[in-house]
């Protein structure tokens, strides 16, 4: 659980680091530009840190499932061997569906002096600006959110489907808290950025107003990854121990 947690780490310094500098850089220049280069290079990289972000969340659920459901075997089945072939596949796969995104978006013409309604780089944002045709890129954007998203959502759900199926099979109380208390955190952090990126994908799609977007999307950009580090860090116990320092001992 721990090596897919560093990796996780990672990937969401990654993804914030894609955005969150640039952003800061306007707000103190007062400078709103972004070079043409430097808009589709960032939303390559967005882009793939989000796509490893997601198929990390669906390998921890995974990994929870087998830890539940299949207790005696867990060390066989995510052995080293296995987890790094997963990290690896999970970065191949977020690799090949950035660079798609990106050569559609390069076949793209667009007028001078764009104004991108947003706070970065949003793929939707920049295909809609385009002077030329986009039913391709229309037409891959939503194929490839089936794949990249729909695929891992289901894996998702079908693991925690079982796990909560083994739980419910448990006949001690003591039991079901303990097994439940071991995905409690992931369940979390899967709840919150899928919420945060489908509420602010469906509010997109029935409101127009491009400044909510932008401000709902600082939720799964910003908001979300901050608090991720604070959810996994209330199950360790020297963490708790200190907050009880803090607050008094009334935790």
């Amino acid at each position: 659980m721990y090596f897919f947690l560093s990796k996780l780490s990672f990937a969401e310094i990654c993804f914030t680091s894609t955005t969150v500098p640039k952003m800061l850089v306007n707000i103190q220049t007062h400078s709103k530009v972004i070079t043409y280069a430097g808009c589709i290079t960032q939303m390559f990289f967005f882009l793939l840190f989000a796509g490893v972000d997601d198929f990390l969340l669906t390998i921890m659920a995974y990994d929870r499932y087998v830890a539940i459901c299949h207790p005696l075997h867990y060390t066989v089945i995510m052995n080293p061997w296995l987890c790094g072939k997963l990290i690896l596949a999970s970065w191949i796969i977020s690799v090949l569906h950035s660079l798609l995104h990106s050569l559609a978006a390069l076949r793209l013409s667009f007028c001078t002096h764009v104004e991108i309604p947003h706070f970065f780089c949003e793929l939707n944002q920049v295909i809609h600006l385009a002077c030329s045709d986009t039913f391709i890129n229309d037409l891959v954007t939503y194929f490839a959110a089936v794949l990249v998203a729909g695929v891992p959502l289901t894996g998702i759900l079908y693991s925690y489907s079982k796990i909560v199926s083994s739980i419910r099979a448990i006949p001690s109380d003591q039991g079901k808290h303990k097994a439940f208390s071991t995905c409690a955190s992931h369940l979390s952090v899967v709840s919150l950025f899928y919420c945060t990126v489908l509420g602010v994908y469906l509010s997109a799609g029935t409101s127009h107003s491009s400044h909510s977007s932008a401000t709902a999307s600082v939720m799964y950009t910003v908001i979300t990854p901050m608090l991720n580090p604070f959810i996994y860090s209330l199950r360790n116990k020297d963490i708790k121990k200190a907050l009880k320092i803090v607050f008094g001992g009334k935790l």
